[in-house]
């Protein structure tokens, strides 16, 4: 008989409704999107458009989406994407966006139109998880009739500048529990045995296989590397299970794969991914690496805007 890998669901057998159900169940409230989100964003709205591009209705909770905009968008300047907390629990994706804002996005006024969507996923982040409530990664889950509302409604907010986008950058962590809950949860899930991995212990990037702009990745890792350590290569010269094809980058087909950063058809795209469990990285250096590495996305888009 085969050993339970999660304690739900029966091995080598997806979940159902039940399943589904019972791990819902099991997720509770850690921290606040209304204390550490949208209290920040408030205090932003003196000095940029604050847009509600959705709304999320969860019983009994209910959770509105906010982005943030450059207050005097213009039709001749290049356009900015930055999204943070697709995955709720990659807490510096969330809290770098709204620094990035905070303290950088003034200086690209008249330069650049910004966006910036800095969590996508709300109840998500209140649970420190990666999924939505019905056990799907909104990270897999960017494409036509998404399942994802969380996804869904980035889209919709997006759509209009999906051609007219130069970059978009979208801020993530690879965490330590990515192995000792989330994969083995996602086997589980799907029926399918739960393969060990390996988290790297630093930054890397994720660009686009289709569309990967070398030189675009290797700007955003400079930067980042001035604050916090770039993730090495493993033994196979893989991060992640693919291949690194420049220090801490690695690429995925982002389209293919429904991810984030592949919803527009900007000539610059990336992921980030920090490592917050890093004996030598604080919740402090976390968020200084993302801002680090929006500010260096977008100073090499305006750069080399063709």
């Amino acid at each position: 008989m085969t050993e339970a890998f999660y304690p739900i669901g029966t091995p080598g057998q997806p979940w159902g409704d039940a399943e589904t159900s019972e791990w819902l169940s099991r997720q509770t409230r850690q921290r606040s999107y209304a204390v550490d989100v949208l209290s920040v964003i408030d205090r932003l709205r003196s000095r940029f458009e604050v847009v509600e591009y959705g709304r999320l209705d969860y019983a009994p909770d209910a959770y509105p989406l906010l982005a943030i905009r450059s207050r005097n968008w213009r039709d001749d300047l290049p356009c900015m994407l930055v999204t943070g907390g697709v995955h709720g629990y990659e807490t510096s994706g969330v809290h770098g966006a709204l620094q990035f804002v905070d303290q950088h996005a003034a200086d690209y006024e008249g330069r650049a139109n910004l966006l910036v969507a800095p969590c996508v996923s709300p109840w998500a982040y209140e649970r420190v998880h990666r999924w939505n409530p019905q056990a799907i990664d909104p990270n897999r889950s960017f494409r036509a009739d998404s399942p994802a509302p969380e996804s869904a409604a980035l889209m919709r907010l997006v759509a209009p500048q999906r051609d007219g986008m130069l970059m978009h950058i979208d801020l993530h962590e690879t965490t330590d529990t990515d192995e000792s809950e989330f994969r083995p949860a996602l086997a589980a899930r799907d029926g399918k045995p739960s393969e060990p991995g390996e988290i790297p212990d630093g930054f890397y990037t994720v660009g686009d296989t289709e569309n990967p702009q070398p030189a675009f990745q290797q700007a955003v890792i400079a930067a980042v590397a001035k604050v916090t350590h770039i993730a090495p290569a493993d033994g196979n010269g893989e991060i992640i299970g693919s291949p690194v094809v420049a220090p801490g980058v690695i690429n995925y087909p982002l389209k293919q794969l429904g991810l984030c950063a592949g919803i527009t058809n900007a000539r610059y795209t990336t992921t980030t991914e920090v490592y917050p469990d890093s004996p030598r990285a604080t919740p402090e250096q976390c968020n200084a690496a993302q801002v680090a590495a929006v500010c260096a996305a977008i100073d090499f888009a305006l750069a080399h805007p063709a």
